[in-house]
């Protein structure tokens, strides 16, 4: 974030690029207690999220995180940005859910503190991060903006308090800001090129702005033609507008 205006998208796109590439190698730990690992039909393909408003942002917090969004990943020449692309809608649903819990950690002790390659390190789950970093930031600007919060901001304004979270520039109490940030900045990422499915990637914008086709089930005709675009829409797990699900 040193330039906030540098490319943005491009930067988001390459780690998107890197992100597919080792997904596929990552797995869920489960937990065997003796009897058996799973629930019935816990394997089955995972269901949209429903609803439109948010279940989890109070009015205060969605503010903040639409603002925020919209800097990290901002609508240009190239097209819609995290705004269009539903992010705020994604981490809200993420929040409220599993992930927001961390319900599938490790969040017992011992509490060293960890190194920086060793990812989220905080006793607190991602929904108290963000609560209470979301409230500690809009206190900050509004003693340092003449009582303005954070969405009310201008733009430039705006990157210096992210740019200034992301450094530790910016002090909170209760949460810490370059471990909200690079959480906030993941999730961000996330939700601009997950599956539609999860209610982020809105008209699969993300995919469409790296190229990458999605879920199709075949492509034997395309794996001799190296370096060659792929000139196919994307589609999502449940499919793509238009489709008609069959079965």
């Amino acid at each position: 974030m040193k330039d906030m205006k540098l490319n943005r998208r491009q930067i988001i796109a390459g780690s998107a690029l890197i992100g597919a590439a080792t997904a596929a190698n990552t797995a869920v730990a489960r937990e065997y207690n003796g009897g058996v690992p799973w629930q019935p039909r816990d394997a089955d393909a995972p269901q949209s999220v429903q609803g439109t408003g948010y279940v989890f942002f109070t009015p205060e917090e969605a503010l903040f995180v639409e603002a925020a969004v919209a800097r990290l990943i901002p609508r240009d020449e190239l097209g819609g940005g995290a705004i269009e692309a539903g992010v705020p809608f994604f981490i809200d649903r993420q929040l409220a859910g599993e992930f927001g819990r961390a319900q599938r950690w490790y969040m017992l002790g011992p509490w060293a503190d960890g190194d920086p390659n060793q990812g989220y390190q905080s006793r607190m789950v991602p929904a108290q991060m963000y609560r209470a970093a979301i409230r500690e930031i809009d206190a900050h600007c509004r003693s340092t903006y003449s009582n303005r919060n954070f969405a009310a901001l201008t733009a430039d304004e705006q990157d210096k308090i992210l740019h200034g979270v992301e450094k530790g520039d910016v002090k909170l109490t209760d949460a810490p800001g370059p471990v909200f940030f690079e959480l906030f900045l993941s999730n961000s990422t996330e939700g601009f090129f997950s599956d539609p499915i999860y209610g982020g990637n809105r008209d699969m914008i993300g995919w469409k702005l790296i190229g990458f086709p999605g879920a199709h089930y075949d492509y034997r005709p395309y794996v001799a033609k190296h370096g060659e675009k792929l000139n196919i829409p994307p589609v999502g797990i449940k499919g793509r507008p238009g489709w008609t699900p069959q079965g």
